[in-house]
């Protein structure tokens, strides 16, 4: 259970680096492309949230990829206001934490299916543990480029660790 547990944790902890990030923003910065080819921060959360609905619905007894995802136009452009964006990206973390509160130890060896490939419970966990952040981390980038100076730091501050470290040393 404390896979599980540490699970949540990180996967929690991801999830408010966006939160502290979308506060920072309005609607036309979470519409903003750095270039032609790349995402936006809606496109991303368009691409989290379906990707989040078809790993965890029925998360132990349905593959994966479910047949009704249509992963190519999560990265479609599409007119979203912040709030929009918002709601799909806390709609695409309750399906994640509820199917992940709802596991027991004993459901972390059972094996899954993604796209037909078989898994291990904790593996599958593993698996979106890494590719989740990987996307959080590009929208706290992209957030950081839209508010340059403006943007509240969201770790430690440049040229603040040994402040922060003697801080921590107190706790």
């Amino acid at each position: 259970m404390n896979f599980l547990k540490d699970a949540i944790k990180r996967f929690k902890y991801y999830k408010e680096l966006g939160d502290k990030t979308f506060a920072q923003l309005n609607d036309a910065d979470v519409l903003f492309q750095p270039s032609p080819d790349s995402n936006s921060i809606a496109i991303i959360v368009q691409h989290l949230y379906g990707n989040m609905l078809s790993r965890w619905t029925n998360f132990l007894t349905e593959d994966g990829e479910k047949a009704w995802r249509k992963r190519d136009g999560e990265f479609e452009t599409m007119a979203l206001s912040k709030a929009d964006v918002v709601s799909f990206w806390n709609t695409g973390w309750d399906c994640l934490i509820k199917a992940l509160e709802s596991l027991t130890e004993a459901d972390l060896e059972k094996t899954i299916t993604i796209r037909s490939e078989p898994l291990k419970v904790y593996d599958a966990i593993l698996r979106q543990l890494a590719h989740y952040p990987y996307h959080v981390g590009q929208i706290v980038t992209i957030g950081k480029m839209i508010k340059d100076a403006s943007f509240t730091t969201l770790s430690i501050a440049k040229n603040k660790s040994k402040d922060f470290n003697e801080s921590m040393g107190h706790k």
